[in-house]
C-alpha cells in the first residue's frame, strides 16, 4: 500500500528551550503506512531556535525574517505542508505545553474519514494547572465560537490541531497576530467537519507566552468580526482514503 505523508508543523518564536523536548515526543513510525516528517517554522526568532530544531532532526524550516504573529506561522505552515505534498497536517505548539505522543489520536478520525479537521481539547481532557485568566479568556472565546458557529466547542484555543488535504488548501487565516478563532470559524462554515480529541494539558515551564490580553482585544476581536461577514462557499469535501486504522499510542491505566 501507498504511505500517506503526514507533516508535523511547529509554529516557533524563541523556543530554544523547549522545541526540542517537542520534535523529540513527536511519534515517527506509529503507524506502517504514515510517513511523518517535521516543519519548524521559524517566526524571526533571535535565539538558537533554528539551530536547535535541526539538531533535535527537524526535517524542514522555513524561517521568517522578522516576526509576523502566530496567524502568519500557522498561516505558512498550512501552505507549506500543502505544498510538501501532506495527505495530513498536524500543527502543535513548540512551548511543550501540548502532548506530541498523543498525535496519533488527534489524526484517527481524519485517517478514518470521519473529519476534516480536528482540534485537541483540553478541556475534555485535562487541564491541571492553567491559570484562571487564562482558563476564563478560552472559555470566552470558546463560548463565542460556540454561539457564531451554533455548534457546540469545548476548546477553540487549542494548539494542537490537524487538517485533512483539503481543509489545508481552503483553510484561511485574515490576520498575523493569532489564528484560533478565525481558523475554526472559516473551516466550519466552508463545510468542513470539525471533532475535538482528548488531550492532556500540561503547563509551560520554559520561555512565556507571546498572547496577550491586549492583543486578544484589539486584534482577534475585529478578526472575528470581519471572518463572519466574509461570504465563503460551500467546499464539496471528498472523502480522506485510508490505509487501515491507526494503532494509536497512548498509554492506559
Amino acid at each position: 500500500m501507498m504511505k500517506q505523508k503526514m507533516i508535523v508543523f511547529l509554529p516557533a518564536h524563541n523556543e530554544e528551550e523547549s522545541i526540542v523536548h517537542v520534535i523529540k515526543r513527536i511519534p515517527r513510525k506509529f503507524h506502517p503506512n504514515i510517513h511523518v516528517d517535521v516543519l519548524v517554522i521559524d517566526d524571526g526568532s533571535t535565539d538558537r531556535t533554528v539551530e536547535v530544531a535541526k539538531t533535535a532532526g527537524a526535517d524542514y524550516i522555513h524561517s521568517f525574517k522578522t516576526n509576523q504573529g502566530l496567524g502568519a506561522a500557522v498561516r505558512e505552515g498550512l501552505q507549506q505542508s500543502y505544498q510538501l505534498g501532506a495527505d495530513i497536517a498536524v500543527m502543535i505548539d513548540a512551548d511543550n505545553e501540548y502532548p506530541a505522543e498523543e498525535i496519533p489520536e488527534l489524526v484517527t478520525p481524519i485517517f478514518m474519514g470521519e473529519s476534516d479537521y480536528t482540534m485537541g481539547s483540553r478541556f475534555l481532557g485535562t487541564i491541571n494547572g492553567m491559570k484562571l485568566h487564562r482558563r476564563l479568556g478560552n472559555y470566552f472565546f470558546t463560548m463565542l465560537q460556540s454561539v457564531l458557529l451554533r455548534k457546540l466547542i469545548y476548546d477553540g484555543q487549542s494548539g494542537m490541531r490537524a487538517f485533512s488535504r483539503q481543509a489545508m488548501e481552503h483553510a484561511e487565516i485574515i490576520h498575523d497576530y493569532n489564528y484560533a478563532q478565525v481558523l475554526t470559524l472559516n473551516l466550519v462554515r466552508k463545510g468542513f467537519r470539525v471533532k475535538e480529541v482528548p488531550i492532556t494539558y500540561q503547563v509551560r515551564t520554559k520561555g512565556q507566552s507571546f498572547i496577550k490580553f491586549q492583543g486578544y482585544m484589539t486584534s482577534v476581536i475585529p478578526a472575528i468580526w470581519k471572518e463572519m461577514h466574509r461570504s465563503h462557499k460551500k467546499v464539496v469535501i471528498i472523502p480522506h482514503k485510508h490505509h487501515g486504522r491507526v494503532i494509536t499510542t497512548k498509554k492506559t491505566g
